[in-house]
């Protein structure tokens, strides 16, 4: 009815920011499991650069919410050793772009100890990455990193795109026994939504986010939200955007994805990591494996460029904005064989 007030939300979904979705499953992760530490660089005092971890070492106290020496290298050793002696780390790298001195330690120690040990020493670690750009933030403080560890056999890899699925999805992740990589979108943190923290939903795969018919756009992390801005620009031309949030970069569901493209018989998919060898060199693939007797054109990718990630003043220009999305998809609704 006209004028009508919204209804209200029930006692089990809350509006909120993803940052505040973040603390409470941390908050929540810590009071149900003893096992369970938060550490890094200043997590404990401060709660974090981007305050993911307020209020929790006045909590549950400076021996399970600590802060590290900056040393990412050291961070992740020691949430493996940690992890050896029966506890369950969940580590903070403060930027992506700090990660790359824990390239060692993640690939050769935290991806590998269980393969090594014959599965007598499992890794539940869950390391979280503020990730991507999107904040105009200086040098080394905004990268797309999840290519990489994608490609690391022994790694899951997630990317939550809204504070529902980031509660749910960190709760999942630190509850696994597996190594998990958790790529926060920090462009995201502040952005408000209902969180149902009753119906978590299915943890695993892929998830549709808006269904359409003529073309699927696959994103993950910030480039979510964008694709939805596209799909309802171009709806208003009549055309049906289905929009399939990858949430899981490994593994990927590739039965989801290949679902959703089977029933638009199109797609693009959108990152901000440059292209070449881009996790969308990889969905492509495998959308064209499974969906080659009924695409219509070939898969396009709209991505970040072949330099790197730029600092906050060009990030504009790197980033794929609304316009580019909105060409490829053109490109691809008016693709003719021959």
């Amino acid at each position: 009815m006209d004028g009508a007030s919204p209804a209200p939300e029930s006692a089990a979904v809350e509006t909120i920011s993803m940052q505040a979705a973040l603390n409470r499953a941390l908050a929540e992760i810590l009071a149900e499991d003893p096992k369970a530490v938060v550490l890094g660089e200043d997590v404990g005092r401060l709660g974090g650069v981007f305050r993911i971890t307020d209020g929790l070492q006045k909590r549950f106290g400076a021996d399970r919410v600590f802060d590290t020496p900056l040393a990412e290298s050291g961070i992740l050793g020691m949430s493996v050793g940690l992890a050896m002696a029966g506890f369950h780390p969940i580590p903070e790298v403060q930027f992506d772009g700090f990660a790359y001195p824990a390239v060692n330690q993640i690939i050769t120690q935290l991806a590998r100890m269980n393969y090594r040990s014959r599965g007598t020493m499992p890794m539940p670690v869950t390391l979280r990455v503020p990730s991507f750009g999107g904040i105009r933030a200086p040098e080394h403080h905004g990268e797309s990193l999840e290519a990489l560890f994608a490609h690391v056999p022994g790694l899951k890899v997630v990317s939550p795109s809204s504070p529902h699925e980031a509660y749910h999805l960190l709760k999942y992740s630190a509850a696994a026994q597996d190594p998990v990589i958790f790529m926060e979108p920090k462009s995201r943190y502040w952005q408000k939504d209902a969180v149902d923290f009753a119906d978590p939903g299915s943890p695993l795969g892929s998830k549709v986010v808006r269904p359409g018919k003529h073309l699927t756009l696959v994103a993950w992390g910030a480039m979510v939200a964008r694709c939805l801005q596209v799909a309802e620009l171009a709806a208003e031309d009549g055309i049906e955007i289905e929009v399939l949030d990858l949430r899981w970069l490994k593994p990927i569901d590739a039965e989801g994805l290949a679902a959703s493209v089977a029933r638009t018989r199109r797609a693009v998919v959108v990152h901000e990591a440059p292209l070449t060898a881009g996790l969308g060199a990889e969905v492509a693939a495998l959308i064209t494996e499974r969906c080659f007797d009924t695409l219509r054109a070939p898969v396009e990718r709209i991505t970040g460029f072949d330099v790197p990630y730029p600092s906050g003043d060009l990030e504009d220009e790197y980033i794929p904005n609304i316009d580019r999305i909105l060409f490829g998809i053109q490109r691809v609704l008016e693709y003719r064989r021959g």
